[in-house]
């Protein structure tokens, strides 16, 4: 698409849109959001985890589904007002909690079990999303799966949901491997798991 951004989005970039509408992608009414939002949960190969991190949780619906299924899930977005609709939405979710900030700058310590990226990956940069690829490297557990998220409709973030998603499967393919995903029309659904190469 001509026009593409070629910088990772600002945080100001986030934070019109959602001074503009507290939920731009219709999050909590889109039939996209739901069915993706469904296919999303079906596609984890685990029942439960122990330590899940989502990145990109904007208002917290897809926040509030994935709770259930983990033990303790760290939820990061790089919008404020975005945060604040999410603590509210998982107020009675108590092993949730949230960060705020621009990955991969900011990346909450520890390990995980599940790392989900919801949409956000075109969002950066190429350098940036090999600078998150080494970030998920450091901090995915050993059988520890990662899911990918991306839209495939034009924008003009700097990568398309293909780019994004073959990017990052290209950086991660020396310590996971895919397993099913699923693809339509409008989005595609990529699932990883953690099985370093010797």
């Amino acid at each position: 698409m001509s026009g593409r951004r070629t910088e990772t989005l600002p945080e100001r970039y986030f934070a019109e849109i959602y001074a503009s509408d507290p939920d731009p992608w219709r999050f909590t009414s889109s039939a996209y959001e739901a069915d993706k939002y469904a296919a999303t949960l079906r596609a984890l190969p685990r029942a439960r985890y122990g330590r899940a991190l989502e990145v990109g949780c904007s208002i917290g619906v897809f926040t509030r589904a994935l709770a259930p299924r983990c033990g303790a899930l760290t939820a990061l977005d790089i919008a404020g007002a975005a945060l604040e609709a999410a603590r509210a939405r998982c107020a009675d979710c108590p092993q949730v909690r949230f960060v705020r900030g621009a990955v991969p700058e900011v990346w909450p310590e520890g390990r995980f079990d599940l790392i989900v990226f919801g949409e956000m990956l075109y969002f950066l940069s190429a350098p940036d999303l090999a600078r998150l690829v080494a970030r998920v490297e450091a901090s995915l557990e050993p059988g520890g799966d990662c899911l990918l998220v991306h839209w495939l409709g034009e924008t003009d973030y700097p990568l398309s949901g293909d780019a994004a998603a073959e990017g990052f499967l290209a950086g991660a393919a020396d310590f996971c491997r895919r397993l099913p995903g699923a693809r339509t029309e409008a989005y595609r659904l990529d699932v990883l798991r953690r099985t370093d190469r010797p």
